[in-house]
């Protein structure tokens, strides 16, 4: 009928919404009928009606409840027939507890008998398997079976390895194709999931050679991106943009210096941390080189990336060669980090959670509008029962098939606490010492500001880690790199003295500011992430005319700083030896030119290379002075501030048990500061780095312009050899 809106909405178990805008009026005798399934037919009681502007709004009501799982329509005959529309039903009360599904078993489950497919689809009235053969082009059509909580089912009898396969899911009588969003392997681009025999993919993790960790505060993190690392052409690195190209050993720069994984092995840190390394949405796995991501638009939350693999519409490919890449760290005592993007998926009208469940996964404002805290358009509502299920489900597979180590959580202050203590309750129970940490910024989204994991509630989370921005605002300076820009307390700025002692203790102690965190293990202790400017783009603005030397100098200082400071200390590729994004602030989509590890700059600044390796090897010998601080109490008692000429800054250390002390010194200023001890000490780091044989005792020491040093005072079993200097 011409200029005629005909529809139905439910709106609880026993009641239906029915708006018509029309010109034409429904007649009295013309009742509004429930048709179910084609098959039976019951007249609806109308209980109320309204009027407004041309829409008539009529509420009806059944006696019997409504259920979910059939296909339900509305014939009125004045105006024919539409589908009721049952996506509110996500929002009745008892929804997440009628409809949770406890089992493991969601997405595709192999043996070569037989395999089951389980779809959690609760609104759909119809859900059909389509799969064929790799070799074929026509699908299979079967029908699966309903069963309870909205668990969809069909098992096939005969081996399915390998064969590729779609869900059809029709909802309020829409019809629609998607992928399994359980999947654990696809076709480029996420075309199609497909059944993996997962006895094909068993390589040995080498996870019995990794290193166990009492508390975050002993990690090192290093943080990349698997093309960054390994696509640079001055290196002999084969498998260049590739998970392969990090399994190489024995790989050169054009100067002789190590590549790839020899490098992250020279460099020596205890974790690394890989930018988002399961499947998303905005790079051709095809034509990878056509396009650049970081990663941070998810399309497939159990899918390894396919853009990193040598055969993306390999369903194995993926998985077996991350597998490597993973045994390759594992195998050298380097601990994997996984980043997890949880807030948001790439779109949440095209996605596989909203083509299977309309209305459940998004988070919505109260005016019904999607919530938009990650800037995406469509927060996912970790809340809701099985939106938490399925993040803890991933979770756990990663670290059981892959051997994950730990997770950084995107904009993690859009996840609910709930969903983020039952995580590290669940990724423990497997790994002990697994760290979970993430940004913890406060988010504008329909989430009580209570129940957000950001810094502000991090006392509700002991277990997990934060990006802490104020460590790197007051060492460093603020992200800014144009008009508004401020240097830190390591670029000079020494009015922000107080301030770095207060970053220095893991910003736990009430000194000068209130505590962010209950303990140090809490803190990440960055100045450089993969987001905004390079700290050396940082120095390189307020120290713009200065010599190079001069600027590299004071990029070794601070990654001193972060090295010796109270917390977790991290690192971005490319930090250690300065590496330029030309001032550019979000490069997430730029490409190679502003985002790979340049290894033309490693050659001329190996040095800086040196220089970190030392501080990561002295931080490990040493570790035990940050292990043994158990609280935030502890810090406080065993740390004492001498300030020095100019805005230096002398920090004496004292272990827990009063059987070592320690001396930090950090001359951030453009004068030699000379300091006298009370007692005799051993330089251990200086300007050239960790001296792992030094056993010269002094007790006068020139402190260098832009240097930071840590010495250990003598003990009754040492011997000493003096000097004046």
């Amino acid at each position: 009928m011409i200029n005629t809106f005909f529809g139905a909405n439910l709106v609880d178990y026993h009641t239906i919404r029915i708006a018509i805008f029309s010109e034409v009026n429904k007649s009295a005798n013309s009742p509004f009928n429930l048709i179910i399934d084609s098959e039976k037919i019951v007249v609806l009681e109308v209980a109320k009606q309204s009027y407004l502007n041309g829409l008539c709004l009529y509420e009806c009501h059944s006696k019997d409840k409504i259920e979910l799982g059939h296909n339900y329509v509305i014939q009125c005959r004045d105006f024919g027939s539409t589908s009721l529309n049952v996506n509110e039903a996500t929002t009745f009360k008892s929804f997440d507890m009628d409809y949770f599904y406890e089992g493991d078993d969601l997405g595709a489950t192999y043996t070569k008998e037989r395999t089951t497919f389980k779809l959690w689809a609760p609104l759909a009235s119809k859900v059909s398997l389509f799969i064929r053969k790799k070799s074929s082009d026509t699908f299979l059509t079967y029908k699966m079976k309903r069963g309870d909580k909205g668990v969809y089912e069909l098992t096939l009898e005969g081996d399915y390895d390998g064969y590729m396969y779609r869900y059809s899911v029709t909802n309020s009588g829409l019809n629609l194709i998607t992928t399994d969003p359980y999947a654990k392997a696809s076709t480029a681009n996420g075309k199609d999931s497909v059944v993996i025999d997962f006895e094909k993919t068993k390589i040995n993790l080498f996870e019995e050679a990794l290193p166990k960790y009492k508390n975050y505060s002993e990690a090192i993190i290093y943080e990349f991106h698997v093309r960054d690392m390994t696509i640079d052409e001055n290196t002999d690195i084969h498998y260049k943009g590739k998970y392969l190209g990090l399994t190489e050993e024995g790989r050169k720069t054009k100067g002789g210096n190590p590549a790839g994984l020899d490098y992250i092995k020279f460099l020596g840190p205890t974790h690394v941390q890989l930018l988002p390394i399961y499947d998303y949405k905005t790079v051709d796995e095809l034509n990878p080189d056509s396009q650049y991501n970081w990663g941070y638009d998810p399309a497939q939350y159990f899918v390894p990336e396919g853009s990193y693999a040598t055969d993306p519409n390999d369903g194995y490919s993926r998985i077996i060669e991350l597998k490597k890449m993973i045994a390759a760290f594992h195998q050298n005592g380097i601990k994997v980090n996984m980043d997890v993007v949880f807030n948001h998926v790439y779109s949440s009208e095209f996605s596989a959670f909203e083509k299977v469940v309309p209305n459940y996964y998004f988070r919505k404002n109260k005016n019904g509008t999607l919530c938009n805290g990650s800037g995406c358009g469509n927060d996912l509502d970790t809340s809701r029962s099985m939106v938490r299920k399925m993040i803890i489900d991933a979770l756990v597979y990663w670290v059981k098939e892959f051997g994950i180590d730990g997770y950084r959580f995107d904009l993690m202050g859009l996840i609910d606490i709930d969903t983020m203590n039952l995580a590290v309750r669940k990724v423990k129970e497997i790994k002990p010492d697994a760290m979970l940490y993430g940004e913890g910024w406060d988010m504008a989204t329909n989430l009580a500001s209570d129940k957000r994991t950001t810094i502000y509630n991090s006392f509700k989370t002991p277990q997990i880690g934060y990006f802490n921005d104020t460590f790197r605002d007051i060492v460093r300076g603020n992200n800014d790199l144009k008009n508004n820009s401020y240097p830190g307390y390591i670029l000079g700025n020494t009015s922000f003295l107080e301030g770095f002692k207060f970053c220095y203790l893991g910003s736990s102690v009430n000194y000068c500011y209130q505590p962010r965190f209950l303990s140090h293990n809490q803190s990440i202790n960055y100045v450089e992430c993969h987001d905004n400017g390079t700290v050396f783009d940082k120095i390189t603005r307020h120290f713009k005319d200065d010599p190079l030397e001069k600027k590299l100098k004071i990029l070794k200082m601070i990654n001193a700083a972060v090295a010796f400071s109270f917390g977790i200390s991290f690192y971005h590729s490319g930090q250690e030896i300065g590496l330029s994004k030309d001032m550019e602030d979000n490069t997430y989509n730029k490409g190679d030119k502003y985002n790979k590890f340049d290894y033309s700059i490693l050659d001329s600044r190996f040095e800086e290379a040196l220089y970190l390796k030392s501080l990561i090897k002295g931080k490990r010998v040493y570790s035990s002075i940050f292990s043994l601080f158990e609280s935030s109490d502890d810090v406080a008692s065993s740390n004492e501030f001498v300030n020095l000429e100019n805005g230096a800054l002398m920090i004496n250390i004292f272990s827990p048990h009063k059987s070592e002390k320690y001396c930090y010194i950090f001359n951030p200023t453009d004068k030699a500061i000379s300091v006298t001890f009370d007692d005799y000490y051993r330089l251990i780091v200086g300007e050239g780095g960790y001296l792992k044989k030094s056993e010269i005792y002094i007790q006068n020491f020139q402190c260098d312009p832009y240097t930071a040093n840590v010495f250990v005072a003598k003990n009754k079993h040492d011997k000493v050899l003096k000097s004046n200097n």
